[in-house]
């Protein structure tokens, strides 16, 4: 019997707090199957392994933020003492937190299990690099359709990512053939460009330089061209321009939804209950349904604040509860600073209920607007 399929309607999925995307290096590499090609030699690896050591140590790439989580490095290309000596060249000390293997079955006889078992013994995985993508792919018969192996290749590696919500960056090669669209030069068909969630080029204009060009596109980043310059002394990519990633801004009722959870410790209603509620200190009269869905969207800033929302569903009423954990300790050096002064109405307004607001409130995004 053919499985029923599973459906969400645009109602609730509107209004279901959805856990939301991790970022592994901020802005440029989140969960999900990324490829990276570029030319032989041009120098991928030596990229992808500062990548690792820079994720691993929870230190910045460029100018982007790092998770700090367990790292594997298929260098399938390379012996331990090439890794080795890269190591050498490249840092004074490599933390446990970062792993290697040199030989790994392919996809479909038997990759996938291994990558399972490593992270089941290493469940703070966050990242996993395979070097080259080639290298873990079985060879097919003739009569095999080109796009439909490459595409089944990717997604079988893109499913371990999404189950287990972390990055899976493949290595790749261009062809040789130049293309005004950088994707239609990864080798092979669009089976593997389309599959990934992200795809980076690197790119020279000769290859002889020491100049080049990382093209970053995908679905959950923004698109962006990174100048790089490789350091023969470090033997490291250095960054030539800076890197300016786009942070999600927060509404200002979701600001002053936060001070007002936080004033009363928590609140258990419908969406139209609480518009109500925040009507006298809004200047602008939110309707409910827009309420909800901005408590919703920005479910990760609320947290980060400490406060929890979940759902109170019953025949009758569509209700929720938002509840402030005032026990979470918060020190000098991570109490949030310059808080926007939205619920200065408060003062004004003589009828309006009496709210004690804590200061400081809400955590600042800087460069965000509020």
């Amino acid at each position: 019997m053919t499985k029923k399929l599973e459906t969400m309607d645009a109602e609730t999925l509107m209004t279901t707090p959805m856990e939301p995307l991790k970022f592994i290096v901020s802005g440029l590499i989140p969960q999900g199957l990324h490829i990276l090609a570029g030319s032989p030699k041009i120098g991928k690896s030596w990229l992808v392994l500062w990548i690792c050591l820079q994720v691993a140590k929870e230190e910045p790439v460029w100018s982007f933020e790092t998770r700090k989580c367990e790292v594997l490095y298929l260098c399938l290309e390379d012996s331990f003492a090439r890794i080795q000596n890269r190591l050498f060249e490249i840092t004074d000390e490599a933390p446990a937190t970062l792993h290697f293997a040199v030989m790994s079955s392919a996809i479909g006889n038997g990759l996938e299990i291994q990558i399972e078992d490593f992270l089941k013994e290493h469940p703070s995985t966050g990242l996993i690099v395979i070097d080259t993508l080639q290298k873990v792919r079985k060879t097919v018969s003739s009569n095999v359709n080109p796009y439909a192996a490459d595409y089944d290749d990717i997604t079988a590696l893109k499913q371990i990512a999404d189950r287990n919500k972390l990055a899976i960056v493949l290595v790749h090669h261009l062809r040789k053939t130049i293309d005004n669209d950088p994707l239609n030069m990864i080798s092979g068909t669009t089976g593997i460009a389309g599959g990934a969630d992200t795809n980076f080029v690197l790119q020279k204009d000769k290859r002889t330089e020491t100049t080049a060009t990382l093209i970053c596109t995908g679905r959950d980043i923004e698109d962006r061209e990174l100048f790089l310059e490789f350091n023969k002394e470090s033997l490291v990519w250095d960054f030539l321009s800076p890197a300016e990633v786009a942070e999600q801004a927060v509404d200002e009722i979701v600001f002053l939804l936060c001070d007002f959870i936080k004033s009363i410790s928590t609140f258990t209603g419908t969406a139209t209950e609480l518009s109500e509620r925040l009507k006298p200190f809004n200047k602008v009269e939110i309707p409910p349904a827009v309420l909800k869905k901005k408590i919703i969207k920005h479910m990760d800033f609320l947290n980060r604040n400490h406060i929890s929302y979940c759902e109170n569903r019953t025949f009758e009423r569509r209700e929720f509860t938002l509840c402030y954990d005032s026990n979470d300790s918060m020190t000098a050096e991570n109490s949030p600073q310059n808080l926007p002064s939205l619920p200065s109405a408060l003062s004004g307004m003589d009828n309006s209920p009496s709210i004690a607001l804590c200061s400081p409130l809400c955590e600042p995004l800087d460069g965000q607007t509020g």
